[in-house]
């Protein structure tokens, strides 16, 4: 059994089992036999399954942000667009199951046409940053192709995934075609990349257990979606507004307490204006409300365990402090925004992956020097870039290896549009309109007009 504890009280909130790795392959075998007739379900009628599985989510929108609230102490206003995001996801993907066409190609004697056909079982790992949006990215567009999903949510967050299922099945999905298997990642989550009935892994985690789950999938050249580790630059150029980079970047690194591999946390800045963004952001960084994540005007919550507060702390611990804001005292695993200004892009807190509410920041001056800075890592999530010279916005865009980039802006994830990383981020695109064919097989075949 694996105690759930609320990370803003210490208090345990629930119990739940950790299954077996004789459990999960009951689980795996429920769902393949559930895929031979999932798969035959007309594309309308799957669709109407889908908006049906939306539209109780909805019902159930503030129940599932409340108890995101105590599973992950994600701040209430995060939480409530957390479980909507679900909800939409759904809703969006329920139109592919109907566009999923295939394509005639012209050929000598016939004629030749394709077919996507779904994979099979697809087995989704989700980590305990995000567990409501990084579920609903695995499973709305696995469920839309026609394949049947068995999700591991993290040990430390697993009540919202439970949740979803029974959701699932109120809706009318039927059995086996989604089901949640709680326990340790070494037991369920391997047995997901080893079982030759799961034909797709979704993984969402750190670099070091992606590559681990690369190595599995390629036993069985079983397909796989990864997105793992990020380490963004957030660039401001001397030309940029100001008042606004500063005002954004707390959120951009703070946002879940920085435990976001999203998260801008280094903040590249054009010398020329080097000292004049830093007395904008330290008001900035000390206004950053960190409280209770029921109030509904928090803005961060707590980290999610004493052991990722002591990882945090470790970075901060005799580096150069700017300023930082404030956080509650204990009981929680609180840790307070806090800027650190980089001596040397060789900085640990410069290079390595936090995963906390740090952020380090670095001078530069030229474009050129901006984008070898910002490339200077084996990391590419995400980034920002802020000037108001849209060719430069382009050519800096183009010349930074990260897979989603936003200007003058730091709003990263929109579940129609791609997503992944580039280098040790990632492999293959999430969301967006392709992403129910990344489910799918495409199936080649000739026919012949000849007599």
């Amino acid at each position: 059994m694996t105690q759930v504890v609320n990370p803003a009280t210490e208090e345990v909130v629930a119990t739940v089992r950790a299954a077996s790795a004789d459990e999960a392959d009951t689980a795996i075998g429920r769902a393949a036999r559930a895929f031979e007739a999932w798969r035959r379900v007309a594309p309308g009628d799957r669709a109407r399954l889908l908006r049906s599985f939306a539209s109780t989510v909805d019902d159930h929108v503030e129940e599932l942000a409340r108890l995101e609230v105590r599973n992950a102490g994600h701040t209430i206003g995060n939480a409530r667009w957390e479980a909507g995001n679900v909800r939409d996801v759904l809703h969006y993907y329920a139109g592919a199951p109907e566009r999923l066409t295939g394509r005639q190609i012209p050929v000598p004697g016939g004629i030749d046409v394709t077919f996507h056909e779904p994979l099979g079982v697809v087995g989704v790992i989700v980590p305990w940053n995000f567990p409501m949006p990084i579920a609903g990215w695995g499973l709305a567009p696995a469920l839309a192709a026609g394949n049947t999903v068995v999700l591991k949510p993290a040990e430390l967050t697993p009540l919202t995934a439970l949740r979803l299922a029974e959701l699932a099945l109120d809706a009318g999905l039927p059995e086996g075609v989604f089901t949640v298997v709680t326990g340790k990642g070494s037991v369920v989550g391997q047995r997901l990349v080893e079982h030759p009935a799961v034909r797709k892994v979704c993984f969402t985690g750190s670099t070091e257990v992606g590559k681990q789950i690369m190595a599995g999938c390629a036993a069985q050249v079983k397909r796989l979606t990864l997105e793992l580790g990020g380490k963004s630059a957030n660039i401001v150029f001397a030309d940029a507004d100001l008042d606004a980079a500063a005002a954004s970047a707390p959120a951009a690194v703070f946002d879940n307490a920085g435990q976001d591999c999203c998260a801008r946390s280094r903040i590249l800045v054009q010398r020329d204006a080097y000292e004049r963004f830093l007395t904008r952001l330290e008001p900035a960084v000390r206004a950053f409300r960190v409280r209770d994540p029921a109030d509904e005007d928090a803005q961060m919550g707590p980290l999610i365990s004493a052991a990722q507060r002591q990882t945090v702390a470790s970075y901060v611990d005799g580096a150069d402090v700017a300023f930082t804001g404030e956080a509650p005292a204990p009981p929680g695993y609180w840790y307070p925004p806090t800027v650190l200004i980089g001596r040397s892009t060789e900085d640990r807190h410069w290079r390595e992956e936090i995963f906390g509410p740090v952020v380090s920041v670095l001078p530069f001056d030229t474009e050129d020097e901006a984008v070898r800075m910002a490339n200077d890592t084996p990391y590419g999530l995400s980034g920002s870039i802020w000037t108001r010279d849209v060719g430069r916005a382009i050519r800096v865009a183009r010349g930074v290896e990260t897979g989603t980039l936003s200007v003058n802006s730091h709003a990263s994830v929109r579940y129609w549009t791609p997503f992944g990383g580039m280098k040790q981020s990632g492999l293959g695109r999430e969301l967006g309109p392709d992403a129910p064919a990344s489910f799918t097989d495409v199936k080649n075949v000739f026919i012949s007009t000849e007599d």
